[in-house]
Protein backbone atom coordinates (compact mmCIF):
# COMPACT_ATOMS: atom_id res chain seq x y z
CA UNK A 1 0.00 0.00 0.00
CA UNK A 2 1.23 3.57 -0.81
CA UNK A 3 2.64 5.36 1.88
CA UNK A 4 0.84 9.00 2.13
CA UNK A 5 3.77 10.79 1.38
CA UNK A 6 3.79 8.67 -1.96
CA UNK A 7 0.18 9.50 -2.62
CA UNK A 8 0.98 13.36 -2.14
CA UNK A 9 4.00 13.02 -4.42
CA UNK A 10 1.62 11.43 -7.40
CA UNK A 11 -0.47 14.39 -6.28
CA UNK A 12 2.17 16.80 -7.31
CA UNK A 13 2.76 18.46 -3.70
CA UNK A 14 6.12 17.70 -2.95
CA UNK A 15 6.11 21.45 -1.76
CA UNK A 16 4.02 20.47 0.99
CA UNK A 17 6.44 17.19 2.41
CA UNK A 18 7.44 18.24 6.15
CA UNK A 19 10.61 19.97 6.39
CA UNK A 20 12.96 19.27 9.61
CA UNK A 21 10.71 19.47 12.48
CA UNK A 22 11.05 22.54 14.84
CA UNK A 23 9.20 23.32 18.02
CA UNK A 24 5.37 25.12 17.46
CA UNK A 25 4.46 27.55 19.79
CA UNK A 26 3.31 26.41 22.88
CA UNK A 27 4.70 23.14 22.86
CA UNK A 28 6.45 22.89 25.83
CA UNK A 29 3.32 23.92 27.52
CA UNK A 30 0.23 22.34 25.83
CA UNK A 31 -1.97 19.89 27.06
CA UNK A 32 -3.80 16.91 24.75
CA UNK A 33 -7.37 16.13 24.93
CA UNK A 34 -8.12 13.61 22.29
CA UNK A 35 -5.63 14.46 19.83
CA UNK A 36 -6.87 18.35 20.23
CA UNK A 37 -3.83 20.21 21.30
CA UNK A 38 -5.27 22.97 23.76
CA UNK A 39 -3.29 26.01 25.57
CA UNK A 40 -3.65 26.18 29.62
CA UNK A 41 -4.37 29.29 29.59
CA UNK A 42 -7.17 29.05 26.93
CA UNK A 43 -10.83 29.85 28.08
CA UNK A 44 -13.18 26.20 28.09
CA UNK A 45 -15.55 25.39 25.52
CA UNK A 46 -19.30 25.42 26.68
CA UNK A 47 -19.71 21.99 25.24
CA UNK A 48 -23.87 21.87 25.77
CA UNK A 49 -23.63 25.59 23.51
CA UNK A 50 -21.58 23.24 20.99
CA UNK A 51 -23.93 20.16 21.03
CA UNK A 52 -26.86 22.71 21.03
CA UNK A 53 -25.56 24.60 17.64
CA UNK A 54 -24.62 21.08 16.31
CA UNK A 55 -27.95 19.57 16.87
CA UNK A 56 -29.81 23.08 15.13
CA UNK A 57 -27.57 23.05 12.26
CA UNK A 58 -28.04 19.49 11.77
CA UNK A 59 -31.99 20.26 11.67
CA UNK A 60 -31.81 23.29 9.58
CA UNK A 61 -34.40 24.47 6.65
CA UNK A 62 -33.99 27.71 6.50
CA UNK A 63 -33.01 27.87 3.19
CA UNK A 64 -33.64 25.09 -0.51
CA UNK A 65 -30.10 23.70 0.35
CA UNK A 66 -31.56 21.32 3.08
CA UNK A 67 -33.69 19.94 0.06
CA UNK A 68 -30.78 18.84 -2.13
CA UNK A 69 -28.03 17.89 0.95
CA UNK A 70 -27.05 14.53 1.35
CA UNK A 71 -25.28 15.76 4.89
CA UNK A 72 -25.07 18.80 6.83
CA UNK A 73 -21.30 19.55 7.23
CA UNK A 74 -21.23 21.21 10.61
CA UNK A 75 -17.27 21.51 10.95
CA UNK A 76 -14.50 19.12 12.32
CA UNK A 77 -11.34 19.58 14.95
CA UNK A 78 -10.33 21.55 17.93
CA UNK A 79 -13.18 23.04 19.94
CA UNK A 80 -10.40 24.96 21.63
CA UNK A 81 -8.12 25.66 18.67
CA UNK A 82 -6.09 28.61 18.56
CA UNK A 83 -6.45 28.54 14.43
CA UNK A 84 -10.29 28.16 12.59
CA UNK A 85 -9.83 27.36 8.89
CA UNK A 86 -12.94 28.72 7.13
CA UNK A 87 -14.03 27.78 3.52
CA UNK A 88 -16.93 28.55 1.52
CA UNK A 89 -19.31 25.49 1.00
CA UNK A 90 -19.04 21.88 1.02
CA UNK A 91 -18.18 20.51 -2.42
CA UNK A 92 -19.41 16.92 -3.36
CA UNK A 93 -17.21 14.43 -1.35
CA UNK A 94 -17.48 17.12 1.82
CA UNK A 95 -21.73 16.66 1.77
CA UNK A 96 -21.46 12.59 1.17
CA UNK A 97 -18.66 12.37 4.55
CA UNK A 98 -20.34 15.34 6.25
CA UNK A 99 -16.81 16.50 7.31
CA UNK A 100 -15.07 19.81 5.39
CA UNK A 101 -11.84 19.65 3.36
CA UNK A 102 -11.60 15.62 2.80
CA UNK A 103 -11.15 13.67 -0.65
CA UNK A 104 -7.92 15.69 -2.27
CA UNK A 105 -8.45 19.17 -1.41
CA UNK A 106 -8.60 17.54 2.53
CA UNK A 107 -5.23 15.67 1.67
CA UNK A 108 -3.45 18.85 0.72
CA UNK A 109 -4.51 21.37 3.39
CA UNK A 110 -3.45 18.36 5.74
CA UNK A 111 0.19 18.29 4.05
CA UNK A 112 -0.15 22.37 4.60
CA UNK A 113 -0.50 21.69 7.80
CA UNK A 114 1.91 19.50 8.25
CA UNK A 115 4.55 21.49 6.56
CA UNK A 116 4.17 23.87 9.51
CA UNK A 117 3.74 21.18 11.87
CA UNK A 118 0.23 21.08 12.82
CA UNK A 119 -2.18 18.67 12.56
CA UNK A 120 -5.80 18.73 11.57
CA UNK A 121 -6.90 17.49 14.95
CA UNK A 122 -5.03 20.91 15.85
CA UNK A 123 -6.93 23.25 14.12
CA UNK A 124 -10.54 23.58 13.62
CA UNK A 125 -12.00 23.80 10.01
CA UNK A 126 -15.44 25.06 9.04
CA UNK A 127 -17.44 26.79 5.95
CA UNK A 128 -19.56 29.41 5.94
CA UNK A 129 -22.07 27.23 4.65
CA UNK A 130 -23.18 23.85 5.93
CA UNK A 131 -24.97 22.58 2.77
CA UNK A 132 -23.92 21.80 -0.48
CA UNK A 133 -24.80 24.38 -3.28
CA UNK A 134 -26.16 22.29 -6.04
CA UNK A 135 -23.09 21.26 -8.94
CA UNK A 136 -21.04 22.80 -6.19
CA UNK A 137 -22.25 26.63 -8.03
CA UNK A 138 -21.18 29.70 -5.50
CA UNK A 139 -22.94 30.57 -2.47
CA UNK A 140 -25.93 32.85 -2.98
CA UNK A 141 -25.97 36.30 -0.90
CA UNK A 142 -29.51 34.85 0.76
CA UNK A 143 -27.69 31.33 1.51
CA UNK A 144 -24.84 33.35 3.24
CA UNK A 145 -26.87 35.57 5.21
CA UNK A 146 -29.26 32.55 6.89
CA UNK A 147 -26.25 30.83 7.45
CA UNK A 148 -23.54 33.13 8.21
CA UNK A 149 -25.29 33.21 11.88
CA UNK A 150 -23.93 29.49 12.35
CA UNK A 151 -21.04 30.27 11.17
CA UNK A 152 -20.64 33.73 13.53
CA UNK A 153 -21.74 31.33 17.10
CA UNK A 154 -18.97 28.50 15.99
CA UNK A 155 -16.48 31.65 16.22
CA UNK A 156 -17.70 32.59 19.54
CA UNK A 157 -18.01 29.60 21.27
CA UNK A 158 -14.07 28.64 20.09
CA UNK A 159 -12.72 31.84 20.73
CA UNK A 160 -9.73 31.55 18.05
CA UNK A 161 -6.81 33.44 18.38
CA UNK A 162 -5.88 33.27 14.52
CA UNK A 163 -8.78 32.77 11.57
CA UNK A 164 -7.59 31.44 7.59
CA UNK A 165 -9.55 32.38 4.81
CA UNK A 166 -9.66 29.58 2.58
CA UNK A 167 -9.95 30.54 -0.91
CA UNK A 168 -11.23 34.16 -2.49
CA UNK A 169 -15.11 33.60 -1.63
CA UNK A 170 -14.78 32.89 1.96
CA UNK A 171 -12.11 35.83 1.88
CA UNK A 172 -14.37 38.37 0.20
CA UNK A 173 -17.06 37.50 2.54
CA UNK A 174 -15.27 37.86 5.97
CA UNK A 175 -14.12 40.91 4.87
CA UNK A 176 -16.91 42.15 3.30
CA UNK A 177 -14.65 42.62 0.18
CA UNK A 178 -14.40 42.76 -3.69
CA UNK A 179 -10.67 42.72 -3.83
CA UNK A 180 -8.87 39.58 -5.77
CA UNK A 181 -6.95 37.25 -4.20
CA UNK A 182 -3.52 38.26 -4.53
CA UNK A 183 -4.40 41.61 -3.16
CA UNK A 184 -5.51 40.05 -0.06
CA UNK A 185 -2.95 37.59 0.39
CA UNK A 186 0.28 38.31 2.44
CA UNK A 187 -1.68 40.60 5.43
CA UNK A 188 -3.27 40.71 8.54
CA UNK A 189 -6.55 41.87 8.93
CA UNK A 190 -8.93 42.13 12.07
CA UNK A 191 -12.32 40.44 12.19
CA UNK A 192 -15.07 41.03 14.23
CA UNK A 193 -15.76 42.41 17.91
CA UNK A 194 -12.67 40.73 19.11
CA UNK A 195 -10.59 42.01 16.02
CA UNK A 196 -9.30 38.32 15.66
CA UNK A 197 -6.38 38.16 13.30
CA UNK A 198 -7.57 37.34 10.21
CA UNK A 199 -4.93 35.92 6.92
CA UNK A 200 -6.25 34.45 3.46
CA UNK A 201 -5.07 31.52 1.56
CA UNK A 202 -5.86 29.98 -1.48
CA UNK A 203 -8.55 27.44 -1.72
CA UNK A 204 -6.84 23.36 -1.89
CA UNK A 205 -8.96 22.33 -4.37
CA UNK A 206 -7.55 25.74 -6.52
CA UNK A 207 -4.04 24.76 -5.86
CA UNK A 208 -5.08 21.37 -7.00
CA UNK A 209 -5.81 22.80 -10.50
CA UNK A 210 -3.44 25.34 -10.18
CA UNK A 211 0.10 24.13 -9.06
CA UNK A 212 2.25 27.06 -9.84
CA UNK A 213 0.20 28.96 -6.87
CA UNK A 214 1.13 26.65 -4.29
CA UNK A 215 4.72 28.51 -3.94
CA UNK A 216 2.34 31.36 -2.81
CA UNK A 217 0.49 29.49 -0.41
CA UNK A 218 3.28 27.97 1.30
CA UNK A 219 4.27 31.86 2.14
CA UNK A 220 1.01 32.01 3.78
CA UNK A 221 1.57 29.15 5.89
CA UNK A 222 4.73 30.53 7.00
CA UNK A 223 2.81 33.71 7.66
CA UNK A 224 0.34 31.30 10.17
CA UNK A 225 3.09 29.76 11.45
CA UNK A 226 4.90 32.99 12.72
CA UNK A 227 1.54 34.28 13.71
CA UNK A 228 1.28 31.46 16.25
CA UNK A 229 4.93 32.28 17.47
CA UNK A 230 3.87 35.25 18.13
CA UNK A 231 0.59 34.37 20.39
CA UNK A 232 1.42 34.83 24.19
CA UNK A 233 1.68 32.90 26.66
Amino acid sequence: MATKKEILKEMGIDVWQEKTKTKTAKATNANHNEGCTIIEEAAPVNSQDFIDLKKQVLSCALCELHKTRTNVVFGVGCERAEIMFIGEAPGANEDLQGEPFVGRAGMLLNAMLQAINLKRADVYIANILKCRPPNNRDPSPQEVKLCTPYLQQQIAIIQPKILVAVGRIAAQFLLNTVEAMGRLRGKIYQYGPRNVPLVVTYHPAYLLRSPSEKKKAYEDFLLIKKMITALPG
